[in-house]
């Protein structure tokens, strides 16, 4: 399916291969491609060319894909999908925590790449910004606190309802373990992440069908949740 928006993305890789790749993809997609094969390049793109959305591989020739995020994020709201191979869960965490939107490893499917940028631009577009929110079966409406499934509300304690609301705000984006933790219980608790599982495992029995396999309320091993 074509996107008729046409939304303008940057590709920010020193991988010549990798950029005709997304380039033909996402042309074929309906996206307009802008390309950068360095940090300095890309950062200067972004402020002329005011992407919409930006993939970024983190090891540029010139410099790491964290300080670009860093400065982006002096400036800019753009939503970042870092596709990178690195895979260890603490530079997926530093990743997420500079400012980027979501974390993709190469080898990489291009399906998902696809899912994921459409979410990020959904989320970019005013999703948040929403009083209702709705994800199949799962509705949140900010306005009135209330939580439905299948049209039957469900009762969750105020920090479980917090929990949530900011799973939905940002429906998509992976919210590592210590943005939550230090969001809703303070930055004292920024790192019992055993107090945030209890809680989401609260939750999944909650909303979920079969809280044993979440439709929901996905886990990124070793980094955080994010809401489907």
């Amino acid at each position: 399916m074509e996107n008729k928006k046409g939304a303008r993305i940057l590709i920010i890789d020193d991988e010549k291969q990798i950029r005709r790749l997304l380039k033909v993809t996402l042309d074929g997609h309906g996206y307009e491609v802008e390309e950068a094969a360095s940090g300095q390049d890309g950062l200067d793109q972004a402020a002329a060319r005011k992407p919409d959305l930006i993939v970024l591989d983190l090891g540029l020739p010139d410099m790491d894909g964290l300080e670009v995020i860093k400065r982006l994020r002096e400036w800019s709201r753009t939503p970042v999908i870092i596709l990178s191979v690195r895979e260890q869960e603490k530079d997926k965490i530093a990743a997420l925590d500079a400012g980027a939107d979501d974390y993709v490893t190469k080898p990489f499917s291009m399906g998902e790449l696809l899912a994921r940028i459409r979410a990020a631009l959904r989320h970019a577009a005013g999703l948040g910004n929403e009083p209702v929110l709705n994800f199949e079966d799962l509705w949140i409406d900010i306005a009135h606190r209330q939580v439905t499934v299948k049209g039957n509300e469900i009762k969750l304690t105020p920090t479980e309802y917090e929990l949530i609301k900011n799973l939905a705000v940002y429906a998509g984006k992976v919210l590592t373990h210590r943005q939550l933790l230090r969001t809703i219980w303070g930055a004292a608790y920024e790192n019992d992440t055993q107090y945030l599982r209890v809680y989401i495992g609260q939750l999944r029995r909650k909303i979920e069908v079969d809280p044993s396999r979440p439709r929901h309320i996905i886990t990124e091993p070793g980094v955080g949740y994010r809401l489907l």
